[in-house]
């Protein structure tokens, strides 16, 4: 559980190396390679996780080291986005916002139980949707017709907004445990 250099955890840094090359790609309007970028982080996301768990490679550190990498993707890509498409913003708004909470609970999860929690399948889901939205907005933001847009910004904010409900409903029912077993 404690060790470092795992392939899912190595795989976890090549994410978090992908987001520079992302940006810069980004913003030198080569779009088809930074949605190869967005596919392969992606897909290093997937294999990584299929990885730990197939192999037993699941570590505290790729616990932590796993969401960071992905949030960290979501909200530099939603960024990105913003600046050509405003009607990303409330997607970025409600991805900070949830992420902002979930930092807080899972930091308390931590201090109660002494380990970190790790993803359910509606934050799973919440993600993949969120990847498929956002790398149609790279690939084709600049021909993609105003409901396409509009779709690909709100099905992913349905899909995280019922994720942070979720989680919520979960941290309260860990802190309801935790309050009985105390």
């Amino acid at each position: 559980m404690n060790r470092i250099f795992t392939i899912p955890n190595i795989l976890s840094m090549v994410r978090i190396l992908l987001i520079p090359v992302f940006v810069d790609l980004y913003f030198k309007e080569k779009a088809l390679l930074a949605g190869v970028v967005l596919v392969l982080s992606g897909l290093t996301d997937t294999l990584d996780g299929y990885i730990a768990r197939r192999f037993n490679l699941i570590t505290n550190l790729g616990k932590v080291l796993d969401p960071i990498a992905d949030k960290l993707t979501q909200a530099v890509v939603a960024f990105c986005l913003c600046i050509q498409l405003p009607q990303v913003i409330p997607l970025l708004v409600l991805l900070v916002i949830k992420e902002f909470i979930m930092f807080v609970a899972g930091i308390w999860v931590i201090k109660r139980t002494g380990k970190p929690f790790s993803a359910l399948w509606w934050g799973k889901v919440s993600t993949i949707i969120f990847y498929l939205a956002i790398t149609i907005l790279v690939l084709g933001s600049h021909m993609l017709p105003l409901w396409v847009i509009q779709l690909s910004v709100w099905v992913p904010f349905a899909a995280l907004f019922f994720s942070l409900i979720m989680y919520c409903r979960t941290y309260v029912q860990i802190a309801k445990k935790q309050g009985s077993a105390v």
